[in-house]
């Protein structure tokens, strides 16, 4: 097989993105409750972290610290076994 030569290796491997092509980044939300009010009864505050199908939005969305997001996992799940959410 034959080597490759430099030419080859810059145009396949450096993709550099100009200044109009950056990401923005994305917005972290102000966490503004405590531990204790992720519970599954609040649904009003759980409704957030759900999609409109029901889904659960994961952390990458939510910005939540992990034991948050593990919290409000396990408080939306309850909620759904009690019928309080969709």
């Amino acid at each position: 097989m034959p080597r490759k030569t430099n030419k080859e290796k810059d145009r396949r491997g450096s993709r550099t993105r100009s200044s109009s092509e950056t990401r923005t980044p994305r917005p972290k939300p102000k966490i503004d409750f405590t531990v204790d009010a992720i519970d599954y009864k609040n649904v009003t505050l759980l409704r957030q972290f759900v999609t409109d199908q029901g889904r659960i939005l994961p952390r990458k969305y939510t910005g939540l610290p992990a034991h948050y997001q593990r919290r409000v996992t396990t408080a939306i799940k309850r909620a759904r076994q009690m019928l309080l959410m969709k």
